[in-house]
Formats: C-alpha cells, sequence, structure tokens
C-alpha cells in the first residue's frame, strides 16, 4: 500500500449548516484539536463547547492552559504535540489560524443554556462528542443534561441529526455499554477512538488521522488524511 496523502477536507452539500463539536474529560484531546484543525481547512461552520473536566485533560495532555471564561481558540487548534511528524508540524505551522477561524469557529461556555446550539431551532448539520467521557456518555442516554454538551446531544437526537460520539475508554463497563446501546438505538454513532493498522502506520499522527477521517466520514466531508482499504489511488 502507499503512504497516506494527506489533503484538506473537502465540505459536502450536507454540510452547509454547522458542526458543534463538544469535548469532554476523556483522554485523546489530541482526537478533538485534529478535527477542529480538519474542520477549519474544510472551512466548516463550528461551534465547540469544551467541559471542565475537558479542559482538564487537554491541559494534561498538551500542556496547554484553557480558560473557559475566555478560551483562546487559535491557540488551541494550531497546537502541535512534540511528537508530530514534520510534514503534519509544517502543514500546522503555515496555516494563519488566526484568519481561517475567524466568524467560522465560534465558542460556547459549557454552562450557558442561551447559546444557539441549546435549541433545536438552531440548524445544524451534525454534532461531534470528542472525546466522550463515560458520565458524558450516561447524561446523553439518559436524557439528563447536567451542561451545554449533553445537551446539544440530546437536541440532536431529539432533532433526529447525525450525532457522533467518540468515547475513549478501556475497559468498559457493562453499564458503560448500556448506555452506547441506549445512544445507538436513539440514532446515534458510537465511533469509539480505536486506530486501524493498516493503513502504512508511521507515526502517531497516522494513528490520530485514522480516527479523526472516520468521524469526517460520518460528517460527510471527503478527505484523505489515511490510506483507505485496497484504495490504491
Amino acid at each position: 500500500m502507499s503512504s497516506p496523502q494527506t489533503s484538506e477536507p473537502q465540505s459536502s452539500e450536507t454540510t452547509r449548516h454547522p458542526v458543534v463539536v463538544g469535548i469532554t474529560g476523556a483522554s485523546g484531546a489530541m482526537y478533538a484539536i485534529r478535527l477542529l484543525q480538519s474542520l477549519a481547512a474544510a472551512q466548516i461552520d463550528v461551534h465547540v463547547t469544551i467541559s471542565p473536566s475537558g479542559a482538564a485533560v487537554i491541559t494534561q495532555e498538551t500542556g496547554l492552559a484553557i480558560n473557559l471564561r475566555s478560551l483562546n481558540l487559535t491557540q488551541l487548534v494550531s497546537y502541535i504535540p512534540v511528537w508530530s511528524t514534520d510534514r503534519h508540524r509544517t502543514l500546522v505551522q503555515q496555516t494563519d489560524w488566526e484568519s481561517v477561524l475567524a466568524g467560522r469557529f465560534h465558542y460556547h461556555q459549557h454552562d450557558d443554556y442561551m447559546t444557539p446550539i441549546a435549541s433545536g431551532s438552531f440548524r445544524t448539520s451534525a454534532m461531534v462528542v470528542c472525546p466522550c467521557s463515560g458520565s458524558t456518555l450516561s447524561g446523553i442516554a439518559r436524557a439528563a443534561a447536567s451542561n451545554l454538551i449533553q445537551r446539544a446531544a440530546e437536541v440532536h437526537l431529539k432533532e433526529h441529526r447525525k450525532l457522533v460520539v467518540v468515547p475513549r475508554e478501556t475497559p468498559v463497563s457493562a453499564l458503560q455499554l448500556e448506555n452506547m446501546h441506549k445512544i445507538a438505538m436513539a440514532g446515534g454513532v458510537i465511533l469509539p477512538a480505536m486506530p486501524g493498522w493498516y493503513h502504512d502506520v508511521d507515526s502517531l499522527d497516522s494513528l490520530v488521522d485514522f480516527v479523526v477521517s472516520r468521524i469526517l466520514d460520518q460528517l460527510e466531508l471527503d478527505n484523505r488524511l489515511i490510506q483507505r482499504w485496497k484504495d490504491g489511488s
């Protein structure tokens, strides 16, 4: 198989409305950051909300100081891990993130229920919870929202819009499996952060890109983050 070819995701007709991204307190902050980078490259309008636990995990895994009352989205989206390849590092460094995000990326406080994404009357194309913690799984499955992320997820389920949930925990308990099942039965997509190894993995970037590519597929965004199975193009 040939090496993966990275290109900017391309938006489709189904993504003309904004995408909501919720970041919670499971490990795997880089999945969320790479997803935001990909959505920005695709020129998608994005509404972002982060839980306090999500902010704590981001700080632990990246060293970024996250102030949820005054979030610097440019700082978050432009983050490059120390283990990143030169190819990916150059791609991120050469992007004018300030200009790319301007007017397209919108941040909402996790406890602000007066924001647009808390209402079904605000039209969106999809929502991704990445990474998704066990407590967030529970809140969504029980329709018992304790923050804006869980409320926005409930909205997507009740409005029959795409909801992609990306749990990253192992092993999982029977209760967590039950919550995943409930969300799936309600119309959500359970997409665990389980990277494949068949696409010429040569770096941690490759593993991150695998999961993000599968998320983008669910959003119907064309992307070439990975070499697809038996695709020689």
